[in-house]
């Protein structure tokens, strides 16, 4: 799971790459779009992650006819979540101007942007389909397509931004061409897997696929919901951290933008811990088996932990060399926020290890389908931690430093909550009965 984390995360780099040899703008407006983007995503994908520990529970419980209609309905929440999210990224020019983003800016990330949303609908299909392959422990096959997708949007990406293999160069909106492209060659493939592998074809996934089981699909969004609101709460308090630099200077959006790369590029391995902990625990509590619902949730926490702290430490001391992979050096227009994304790096480094413990606990968390009051948690935190960003970060001058920090802080008291409950809840499942009936 963390490698096809991984691998996702390498589509997003190739293309905040292949934006920095476009010029500081480009990779501004660029990184801006695509985190904006990212919010609505997870808000989507967070309704639909719902779906990995309900299906886990059936099966841990041995009620396989109940998966498809789970399924069925996964499909059926993302085109509704999709409309409305849909309906404000088209709107990105606009929202941009109103935040007092620069115009030349706000006008690139909207055309950048209006491009993805041909295919946002496959991608939360693919999303479905991939919390259903989670629930069976089986994320290899989402790997390797992953994979094979890396190497589509490259060439995509290539041909459409700079005007190769005889298609025109569109700059910016090019890579909005080729992760539209990337992302429905995804979800076909996907498709194609579980329609025709022989342990996974028995469910026929698309029979009476109009059907709809209301009560089902009240679950998925009862219990996603809440999921949703935290990893967007997460990702929109990093949107606005990119509004917040965007007020210092336009160096100070690019720069922030690369360090929020270099992290999410690391927390890949967390974000495949915390999958891999809400599957598990969604099985041991399905079995009614407390102890083993425990120990999958703290070893995967653990390990998160650990591989946090040698992240860390890359971030730290390889900070100019990660930061040079983004930027073109010899440009002599990105020093500035290649100096800023150096500096920057150390305090995202705090981030990244707090984040990934508190990730993997969320994930904990959700293979209990415990997601209501955690919701309320998170809310709480970020109700100190934007603020604290404003105020300290553009009001008192101290810009990306203080951002971070203020991120920070209220996340990792958050984090030791979460720990504090899922050690509660874990150790008597009898509330869990019923639940998903």
């Amino acid at each position: 799971m963390a490698l096809t984390e991984l691998a996702f995360t390498a589509i997003v780099t190739t293309d905040v790459i292949m934006m920095g040899r476009l010029g500081s703008t480009s990779l501004a407006a660029g990184t801006l779009a695509a985190q904006y983007f990212w919010v609505f995503e997870f808000l989507e994908r967070g309704i639909l992650s719902a779906l990995a520990p309900i299906i886990a529970q059936h099966l841990g419980t041995r009620r396989f006819r109940r998966v498809r209609g789970t399924v069925r309905q996964g499909f059926w929440v993302a085109v509704l979540v999709a409309i409305p999210c849909g309906l404000m990224v088209w709107n990105t020019n606009a929202i941009f101007v109103l935040l007092g983003q620069d115009p030349v800016v706000a006008e690139m990330s909207q055309a950048y942007l209006r491009f993805m949303l041909i295919a946002l609908i496959p991608s939360l299909w693919h999303g479905v389909l991939g919390d259903f392959l989670a629930a069976h422990e089986r994320p290899r096959a989402v790997l390797v397509i992953c994979i094979i997708g890396i190497a589509i949007n490259a060439l995509a990406n290539y041909a459409f931004m700079f005007g190769h293999f005889g298609a025109p160069a569109i700059g910016l909106a090019g890579a909005g061409v080729a992760s539209a492209i990337v992302m429905i060659f995804m979800f076909l493939a996907t498709l194609g897997f579980v329609l025709t592998d022989r342990r996974l074809k028995r469910y026929h996934l698309l029979g009476h696929f109009w059907r709809l089981d209301w009560p089902q699909l009240r679950n998925i969004i009862t219990v996603g919901t809440p999921i949703a609101m935290m990893d967007t709460g997460k990702l929109g308090s990093i949107l606005v951290g990119y509004f917040l630099m965007g007020l210092v200077g336009i160096d100070a959006p690019a720069a922030f933008g690369v360090t929020v790369q270099c992290v999410e590029v690391l927390l890949i391995a967390p974000i495949g811990l915390m999958q891999a902990a809400s599957v598990r625990v969604g099985l041991a509590a399905g079995a009614e088996n407390p102890q083993a619902t425990s120990r999958a949730g703290l070893v995967s926490i653990s390990l998160g932990f650990g591989f946090a702290l040698l992240s860390a430490v890359v971030l730290v001391f390889f900070g100019e060399l990660l930061v040079g992979i983004y930027f073109d050096t010899a440009v002599a227009e990105n020093d500035a926020a290649i100096t800023m994304a150096v500096s920057l790096l150390v305090f995202g480094a705090l981030f990244l290890i707090i984040d990934s413990v508190h990730t993997i606990t969320q994930g904990a968390l959700m293979g209990l389908t415990d997601t209501q009051v955690p919701m309320l948690l998170s809310l709480g935190s970020y109700a100190v931690s934007l603020p604290a960003a404003a105020y300290f970060g553009v009001y008192l001058g101290y810009s990306g430093q203080a951002i971070w920090l203020s991120l920070a802080f209220p996340l990792g008291v958050l984090a030791l909550l979460f720990i504090q409950r899922f050690r509660f809840k874990s150790r008597d499942l009898a509330w869990l009965e019923g639940t998903l009936e």
